[in-house]
C-alpha cells in the first residue's frame, strides 16, 4: 500500500488540535468538518491519496472528474487558543490495512507540526432520529475521558468502527491524547442535526463559538457530493446491499 501526502504549505502552528471529519454513519463528521472549514475560513495545506482508496474517478456532465481524496486544512486561532487542523475528505480507506496506514501516516504528519491532541467525530447508529441526540465518547486515557464527560457526553460502550475509532486507538502509540464524539443518527443519509450537536459539543471543548446558521447549506453540499458519486440514487432496499454500496464511505 502507498500513502502520499502532497504538501502545499507547511504552516507554523500553535499546539494544534487535529479534528477528524471523514464520511461515515450519517455523514456526521463530514458535515461537521466541512462546516468548520467554511465558517473558520480554514486554509488547505495538504492533499492525501492512497492505493487503498476506491479504484475509480467519477466524471460529470461537464467533463470534470472527482477522485477519492483526503485533505488537511489549518486554522490559526486568536487570543492564544490552540490552532486547528481539520481532516476532511470524500472517503475512508477500503481495507483494514489501508485504514491503519492512512491514519498512521496522517498522525505522524501532524505530530511533526506540533500536534499532540486528536478529536474524531462520528455517528452512532440508532433506529430513529432524535430531536436532541445523545452524544457518546471514548478517550485515550482516563483524565481525558473525565474532561469530555464534563461536556455532557456519555461513555461509549462497545465498538467504534472506522477511522473515528482507529484515530483514538493509534493516538496513544504516537504519545498523543484525544477523544471521539459519536452522535445518535439513523444512519445512511446526511444528518445535519447530529452534526449540529457534534459542533456544539466541540465548541465547548475549544472554548470557541462556531456559527451554525448555515449548517443546513453545508448538509446540502455534502448531499451533492454523494449525488456526484451516485450514492443517493437507486439505493437497494436490502440492508446488506446498502452497506456494501456505501462501504468506501464508512
Amino acid at each position: 500500500m502507498v500513502v502520499i501526502i502532497d504538501v502545499i504549505e507547511k504552516p507554523k502552528l500553535n499546539d494544534p488540535v487535529l479534528i477528524e471529519g471523514l464520511p461515515g454513519i450519517g455523514f456526521v463528521a463530514n458535515i461537521a468538518s466541512l462546516h468548520l472549514i467554511k465558517e473558520l475560513k480554514a486554509k488547505l495545506f495538504a492533499k492525501i491519496v492512497t492505493s487503498s482508496f476506491q479504484d475509480y474517478a467519477v466524471t460529470t456532465q461537464d467533463g470534470m472528474t472527482h477522485s477519492p481524496l483526503n485533505e488537511l486544512y489549518y486554522v490559526k486561532q486568536e487570543n492564544g487558543n490552540k490552532d486547528l487542523i481539520i481532516w476532511y475528505g470524500n472517503t475512508q480507506a477500503l481495507t483494514t490495512v489501508g485504514q491503519y496506514e492512512l491514519c498512521g501516516k496522517v498522525l505522524k504528519f501532524v505530530q511533526d507540526l506540533g500536534c499532540k491532541y486528536v478529536i474524531s467525530i462520528g455517528g452512532f447508529k440508532k433506529d430513529e432520529a432524535q430531536q436532541v441526540p445523545g452524544i457518546y465518547s471514548t478517550a485515550t486515557d482516563l483524565d481525558t475521558m473525565k474532561a469530555v464527560l464534563d461536556l455532557d457526553t456519555k461513555v461509549m460502550v462497545g465498538n467504534v468502527f472506522g477511522i473515528a475509532g482507529i484515530c483514538i486507538g493509534l493516538a496513544k502509540l504516537y504519545d498523543m491524547k484525544g477523544f471521539s464524539l459519536l452522535v445518535d443518527t439513523p444512519g445512511m443519509n446526511p444528518d445535519v442535526n447530529a452534526a449540529r450537536y457534534a459542533l456544539l459539543t466541540l465548541s465547548k471543548f475549544l472554548n470557541s463559538k462556531i456559527n451554525l446558521d448555515n449548517i443546513e447549506q453545508t448538509g446540502e453540499e455534502i448531499t451533492q457530493v454523494l449525488e456526484i458519486f451516485g450514492l443517493t440514487k437507486n439505493v437497494p432496499e436490502e440492508k446488506k446491499k446498502e452497506e456494501q454500496q456505501l462501504r468506501w464511505f464508512i
